[in-house]
């Protein structure tokens, strides 16, 4: 080998015989190729929007590649597995990192061409040279070889994901279609010469707002505690192309063994991610174990794991101590995850694209009862952050069905304890909100009330409804804080000749926030004497969720983020036993026994006369 880490022992001999090959002139695809497709391969084919997806890595094959000491069985079930599971796993691609064969001769490239077509057409792909597979003290510029010509451009001219191959044909990139998004795979050369960095660098600036993970054959080397370093021309690449380029997040390299990673930041600040994967020293020269980089963008997470699908299609009695012994790795750097906020990671080349507000006219469904928003279509002192809004504000019922609400102040609460903020939920329609800023010592808080007359106070909604509003509560979540109420129609249970419930003097209807954070929905239904409660989760501070309850004058289910939660009531639960007392937000009369005006933050809110399907919501929910 050469380049070998400082002060670091070879691990393995390289062999320097040149190959005596001619001339190759290789045509670079466009770099403004047409996006990539969602897959190949008919039952197959896996979900390109689906936010779960996985990229299979295969690393160092060559001792299953050697002249007459080859087989080529390990790699075979290696590729028979991946398509299997293509569906299962939603596997998107798969990437080797060179050193494909041992020597890189015409008997062993072909060999490995051959195997390799058990994923041609159902399978996307990227090999790169290592420095087994050509003259090793050669760059990307050496011409012609018996590796070029198999697995050159020409392989991947059909595959949907293919972007380009440099002019030598040694480098080249492919762009998935995956988790919804785009990301570009940059396959480097053993030796990048400096009209391949500038290659590179061409297409990473072709692309600029895409994520890159950038595969490579020797970039570092993992020490035996599990820590990767750069190696020495791994620091030329570090230096030269990755640091410079924030997009460049993920780094998956062989060559070395054993195994490691590391985490490096970049010159913008962030981190990048470098994987060290071989396992040729392993029993029967790895027999094709795979990497499995499953991507969750929900969760934030990257799944690894590492598994020798070859092992593992063998019977249990069939299989070897040693075979049984390295059927799935499950060390610190063979099973592990990454966590990514990868909105956040990728914010400074592709930063989110935020719905534009839509108007008040295009969330009105059929039986819409009452719509509120605090922008400046329904609120007039919209438009300053932190301004105060003071008593005797009208906040304007859109749906023009005569709910307005009053603004008053709990007690002697100072002017600040209700604000104008240009806070929301990213899917809200309106880009406003109200913040309040209760609290129990002292007895502090604002509330929104509707006037006497208006028609909500006596609505009973015995053929369904739909409540809806966007909340977030403050981090931290300072003071002491008692029961707060979010929303109720005023009026004693007691009143309504409701006798069941924990207390005569409780709301008929009322959405409350418990001092543990549980958001809790309690109605007295009109056709019986009962309180059927919906119980939440310990519900997040310091981030937007949408609350959504529905009634079909059956059922009363509550949802948190489009998410149906567990504590929903099966009791029959029809209407809501309202008095002609005012609908309220941010607070009810209960509170000033019981608890407390609402602390943090209140969007919009919405109110329809009739069950509706998640997918209405005032936001959407996959």
């Amino acid at each position: 080998m050469n380049d070998v880490p400082p002060a670091r022992p070879a691990r393995r001999t390289l062999l320097g015989a040149a190959l005596a090959t001619p001339a190759v002139a290789a045509t670079a695809a466009a770099l403004d190729a047409s996006p990539a497709a969602a897959g190949t391969g008919g039952a197959h084919r896996f979900d390109a929007h689906d936010p779960r997806f996985t990229i299979a890595v295969l690393p160092d094959t060559q001792y299953l590649f050697d002249e007459d000491r080859s087989d080529p069985a390990p790699v075979r079930a290696t590729f028979k597995y991946l398509v299997e599971q293509r569906r299962e796993r939603n596997l998107a691609f798969m990437a080797h990192l060179g050193d494909v064969t041992e020597h890189g001769t015409e008997h062993e490239i072909g060999l490995a061409a051959e195997t390799f077509r058990a994923i041609d057409g159902k399978l996307n792909y990227s090999v790169l040279a290592g420095n087994h597979d050509i003259p090793g003290s050669t760059d990307d510029q050496r011409g012609a070889t018996p590796y070029l010509r198999a697995f050159g451009p020409a392989r991947y001219s059909r595959m949907s994901t293919f972007g380009g191959a440099s002019p030598d044909g040694y480098n080249s990139y492919h762009r998935l279609q995956a988790g919804g998004r785009q990301w570009l795979v940059l396959a480097l050369d053993w030796r990048l010469s400096d009209k391949g960095l500038q290659w590179a660098q061409r297409v990473i600036s072709a692309h600029p707002r895409l994520p890159v993970i950038l595969t490579s054959h020797d970039l570092a080397y993992g020490e035996d505690d599990g820590q990767a370093k750069l190696s020495q021309y791994g620091q030329r690449l570090w230096d030269q192309l990755i640091r410079r380029n924030d997009q460049i997040f993920l780094t998956l390299n062989g060559h070395y063994w054993p195994p490691g990673r590391t985490v490096l930041k970049n010159d913008a600040g962030n981190d990048v991610h470098v994987h060290v994967t071989n396992y040729q020293d392993r029993y029967y020269g790895g027999a094709g174990m795979a990497r499995l980089y499953a991507f969750d963008l929900v969760r934030n997470v990257i799944d690894v794991e590492t598994i020798a699908p070859w092992f593992l299609e063998q019977d249990a009695e069939d299989r070897s101590l040693l075979a049984a012994e390295n059927l799935e790795l499950s060390g610190p750097v063979e099973r592990f995850s990454v966590e990514i906020d990868f909105t956040e990671r990728f914010r400074g080349f592709a930063p989110p694209a935020a719905p534009a507000p839509r108007p008040a006219s295009a969330v009105l469904p059929r039986g819409t009862v009452a719509y509120w928003r605090f922008d400046a279509s329904g609120l007039p002192v919209a438009g300053t952050d932190g301004a105060v809004v003071s008593a005797g504000v009208v906040a304007k019922d859109l749906s023009r069905n005569g709910n307005d609400l009053t603004v008053q102040r709990l007690h002697a609460s100072p002017p600040e304890v209700l604000t104008w903020s240009d806070e929301h939920h990213v899917g809200q329609p309106a880009h406003a909100s109200l913040r309040f800023d209760g609290g129990k010592q002292p007895d502090r808080g604002a509330v929104l009330r509707t006037g006497a007359n208006a028609p909500i106070n006596s609505m009973k909604f015995t053929s369904g409804y739909t409540i809806e509003l966007f909340v977030k509560l403050p981090e931290p979540f300072e003071g002491d804080h008692a029961w707060m109420g979010l929303l109720s129609w005023e009026g004693r249970s007691g009143d309504a000749g409701k006798s069941s419930g924990w207390s005569p003097d409780e709301p008929t209807c009322s959405l409350n926030l418990s001092p543990e954070r549980f958001l809790q929905y309690v109605v007295y239904p009109t056709d019986r004497d009962a309180d059927p409660t919906s119980w939440s989760h310990a519900v997040p501070v310091g981030r937007w969720m949408h609350v959504a309850v529905v009634n079909n004058s059956r059922q009363t289910v509550m949802y948190v983020d489009g998410s149906k939660i567990a504590r929903n009531p099966t009791q029959p639960s029809k209407g809501i036993s309202t008095l002609g007392l005012p609908f309220a937000i941010g607070g009810t009369q209960f509170a000033k026994r019981y608890g407390q005006g609402f602390y943090g933050w209140v969007g919009d809110v919405r109110i329809v006369a009739r069950a509706l399907h998640p997918r209405d919501f005032l936001t959407p929910f996959a």
